[in-house]
This record gives structure tokens, sequence and C-alpha cells, in this order.
């Protein structure tokens, strides 16, 4: 019966609700309470056979039945109410946390297991707080008072309902410890099987290609099986706490009725307090009955609220103390001074001594062979990551000394993996500028050389995208990525990448009216194929962690090295191509 800390703490997100569904549902168990009453004197009167008052005595039952019907609508309204209130509370708390954790946190953690926390493990706590909740508080009043009103009325029917009552609530909480580990086992495994279960639809086409679909289906089967015996291993021991609750509501009903039944024959009731006793006593238990179902209601809360617990706790890779804005007047100089970084569990050193400048107003290129430390030097500027040694400046202030939400909304950053939603092209685009004009979109979509194909489109710019933007081309997608980067207009714009699905015949194409339309930002391009690059205004080469040169394309092929080695090897690989 001890309520989850993170529960008691999802729940004042909608006090006021909450305390209203509360104050209804006592309302809801008086009305049992003066129907008992009603019923009683009826009873009483009819064993006299005094009919007199009987017509009123049903009248007023039918006016506390259509009461109790009128509240209980109102009282489900409420809690309703509230329970939505909590659900979107959390819900916006936690992912407003994920985006502090930012992709660290996310390359570590299953993207399905962080849906069903999200999405299911929110539902039962909505369960729990807007239904467990109020019914705990009405459990824990309304049974003391009518047992004060009993004393006064029968006090020989207390031997039968207080051990009953006591055994009732406190006899089930011997088994809490052994529910709360089968319930953590039934919401591991549950949210096991979800994110496999989201990986395998994500990786459907990978599992087709390499014929893997009857292994992965066997695989789910066997999780499915083991979520079974978790589910079952959890209902003997629930099904053992209602054994013990139901057990005790009988017994105790039983006896309160015998011990009233005595007293009438005995004569030291009269007939109105034994029907009382009678009534009252079952009035006693209702609060318990309710309690056991609002408990199974809510139990996929209480089993969710140490992984929600957990992911509002996590602690962000890199600390938000920054408070100046990333507004620059002017495109910002970058500079890279002795950064070194190591991941974790990482033996060598992903970026040593790594030193550069990318002047400001410019078009500085990363470049060098896979592993170099490229992806590492733009996520310590996105700062994913802060570097353990040296430091990267942003117009020549630390990037710590930023607001992390501006310092990221002052870099648009196209990347390899391009992500679109399930929305239409114009509504993907506006992701970066929600204002933008129609004339701004299509200026961003020629700029990226993907105008033309979206007006071709039946609905073109009003066109809706497959999740994931499935309905494309990988180029076409890289394509409207970047011209939702251009559309943000941020004084920094990465190019992580950004034009590895086009066709190389178009890449220098592309990247050249980039450039051009770029004017006045501060841009860096980090690209494995060199048609990318070769226009830059400098060029910074990585080889190991290091960099091994720095210089315009045509010093650098002749100077030989790394950079000339990969020139060497794009030709070849352009020539085995032509071949």
């Amino acid at each position: 019966m001890i309520v989850h800390p993170e529960l008691r703490r999802a729940a004042r997100h909608a006090r006021r609700p909450l305390l209203a569904a509360t104050l209804l549902q006592a309302a809801v168990t008086l009305t049992y309470l003066a129907q008992s009453v009603l019923l009683a004197v009826a009873l009483a009167d009819l064993s006299r056979g005094d009919t007199d008052r009987l017509p009123l005595l049903l009248g007023a039952v039918l006016g506390v039945v259509v009461a109790r019907a009128g509240l209980g609508n109102w009282q489900r309204r409420t809690a309703t109410r509230a329970g939505a209130r909590v659900r979107v509370a959390l819900r916006d708390e936690l992912l407003a946390h994920l985006g502090r954790l930012g992709p660290a946190h996310l390359t570590t953690a299953r993207a399905g297991a962080v849906r069903t926390t999200l999405v299911d493990g929110v539902e039962g706590v909505d369960a729990y707080v807007s239904r467990y909740l109020p019914q705990l508080l009405i459990t824990l009043t309304v049974p003391p008072l009518l047992l004060a009103a009993l004393a006064v009325i029968e006090p020989a029917a207390l031997l039968g309902l207080v051990p009953a009552l006591l055994l009732a609530l406190a006899g089930p909480r011997a088994w809490d410890r052994l529910l709360a580990e089968r319930g953590k086992e039934h919401w591991d495994t549950y949210e096991g099987l979800g994110a496999d279960y989201l990986e395998a639809l994500q990786g459907m086409p990978a599992l087709r290609a390499a014929g893997a679909v009857g292994r992965t289906r066997e695989r789910l089967e066997k999780r499915s099986a083991a979520l079974h015996r978790a589910t079952v291993a959890k209902l003997r021991v629930s099904l053992v706490d209602t054994g013990i609750t139901d057990l005790a509501i009988q017994g105790g009903t039983a006896a309160a009725a015998l011990l009233a039944c005595w007293s009438a024959v005995t004569g030291s009731t009269a007939a109105t307090g034994t029907y009382l006793v009678l009534l009252l006593a079952s009035e006693c238990f209702r609060p318990v009955r309710d309690l056991s179902r609002e408990w199974h209601a809510g139990y996929l809360g209480v089993s969710a609220a140490d992984g929600l617990a957990a992911l509002r706790t996590a602690e962000p890779a890199v600390p938000d103390t920054g408070t100046a804005p990333a507004h620059w007047p002017s495109p910002p100089e970058l500079r890279v001074q002795d950064v070194e970084f190591t991941y974790d569990g990482a033996e060598t050193p992903a970026l040593r001594d790594v030193t550069f400048t990318a002047e400001a107003g410019r078009t500085t290129a990363i470049v060098g062979p896979s592993g170099a430390g490229k992806s590492t030097l733009l996520a310590l500027l996105l700062r994913h990551h802060d570097p353990q040694g040296g430091r990267i400046t942003l117009d020549g202030r630390d990037v710590t000394a930023y607001a992390l939400d501006s310092l990221r909304q002052g870099i648009a950053v196209v990347s390899q993996e391009t992500y679109l939603f399930h929305a239409t092209i114009a509504d993907n685009l506006r992701l970066a500028r929600p204002d933008a004009t129609d004339d701004e979109l299509r200026r961003a979509a020629r700029t990226a050389g993907i105008h033309d194909e979206i007006t071709a489109l039946p609905d073109g710019y009003a066109t809706v995208l497959g999740e994931r933007g499935a309905t494309l081309s990988g180029g076409q997608r890289q394509r409207l990525a970047l011209a939702r980067a251009l559309l943000a207009d941020a004084p920094v714009l990465v190019l992580d990448e950004a034009t590895s699905a086009v066709d190389e015949r178009r890449e220098a194409d592309i990247v050249r009216e980039l450039l051009d339309a770029a004017g006045g930002r501060t841009v860096l391009v980090v690209a494995h194929r060199l048609a990318a690059v070769r226009h830059a205004d400098r060029i910074v080469v990585l080889d190991g962690g290091r960099v091994d040169a720095v210089g315009e394309h045509t010093t650098l092929v002749e100077a030989g090295g790394v950079y000339a080695e990969l020139v060497k090897a794009g030709h070849a690989h352009q020539g085995g191509l032509a071949a």
C-alpha cells in the first residue's frame, strides 16, 4: 500500500482534479451509506408491520440511486481529466529530458524500450493515479468511521469486522515484496519485447535481404513466451493477494451477520440496529473490494515506476550550465584548440591534440579515412560530448559557455542519416522555421536541387511523405534535409556527408550551389567523397584522430600524404565505375 515516490511525484501534476475526484468518490460512498440507512429503517418498519413511511423511504432510496449515478459519472469524468493531465505533463517532462540527454543517451538506450516507457508506462501511471489513489484515500478513511458508528450500535459486531478488515488490508502486504519482484521482471520482459518488435519492424528490409526473417520470428516467439511466463508468475502472486482479500471480506461479513442475528435473538439490539449492522458491515468492505479492483487496473504503472524514474533522472552527457545566447551578429569563427577525447571503454583516443581554425564566413572541409575522428569532432562541436582536453570556441567563446538549446539552434546540421516525418513536404521543411513563406520554401528547395522533383509530385509541396520519408529515394531525402537546413538560416552550417546519397556527377554542382547559397555563414563540410570538398576555402585532413595536414586542394595534392592517397583512391574508384 506504500505509494512509489515516482507515482506520488506524478500525482502532483494534477492535484486539484485528483482532490476533486477523491471528494466525488467520497460523495458516491456516502450515497451507499445513506442507502443502507434508508433500507435498514424500511426493513425495520416492515418487520413491525408499519408501512406508513414505506413509500417515502423507497422514494428516498430511488433518489439516492439517481444521485449516485450522476455523482459517479461526474467522478469518472473528473478522474479521466486528472489522468489526462498527468499523462500530458509526464510525457512532456520526459520528452524534454530526452532532448537534454541528447543522442549520447539514445545510442545506449533502445528506442523500443524508451517508446514502451513513454507510451505504456505513462498509460499505467494514468490508471494508478486517477483511479487507485482516490480509492486508496477512501479506503483508509471510510471503514474506520463505519467501525466507530457500528461500535455505538452493536459493539459485538466489531469482533468479526475488525480482524477481517485488518486481514483484508494488511494480509496482502506480506506479498508486496514478491509482487514487486514479479512486477519488475514482467515490465523488463515487456519492455524488451517492445524494443525487439520495433527493431524488427524498422529493420525488416535488412532482415529480408539477409534471409533472417524466420530466425527473427523464432526469437520474438521465445521472447513472447518469456513475457507470458512472467505475466503468469505475476498473476499467481496477485491472485493470492486477491484471495486473501476476498476471504477476509466474506468471512468478516458472515461473522458480522451472525453476531447481529445473535444480538437480535437475545434482544440486545432493536430491529433497526440489527439491519443497520447487516447492511453497514457490507459497506465496510466495499471500499476494500473497490481498492483491489483499482489496484489491478493501475498495476502496470507500479511496474513501470522504476523505469520512469530511471529515464527522468538519467544524467545528460554534458551539463547545461552555459547562459550566453548563440546569437552572433556576423558568422562566427570556429577554433579547435588541442582537443583530446576518448570514448568510455575505448583503449585509444578518438581525437588527439587536434588544432585548426575554421574562418568566419568561409568554408572549411574536414576529410579523412573512416575512423579518423570526423564524426567525433562534430559531436564535440554540438556538445553531445565535451572534450577531455583542450577547448572548442565559437566567436572567441568556449562552446560550454553557451546555453545548450541556443548553441544547437545556431548550428544547422545536415547529416548522412536524414529524418523526415509522416507529414507534408512543406511541414517537414517548416520544422526549421515555422513562419517560413511558400516562396522561402521554394527558394531553399531550388538551392538544394529538389524543387523540380517536388513540383512533379501530384500534390507538390502538400505531398504527404511516408514515415522516415520512405516514399522518397535516399538522394531526395538528403536534398530535402539540405533545404530544411538552409531554411533555418543558422550562422553555422554543417554538412556531414550530406550528399553521400546523391549521384557523384551531381554532387559537385550541388555542393557548389550550396556554398554559394551559404554565403554569410561559417560552413563545415565533412565528406568521404572528395568531390564535395574540392572548392572549400580550407581543407583539414584527419588521420588516426590527429590533424595530418591543413591547406587547399591543390596544395594538399602536391604535398602528398593522406589527402593525396584519398584523391588517388577516389580516382581509382571512379575509374572502376567507368569500367
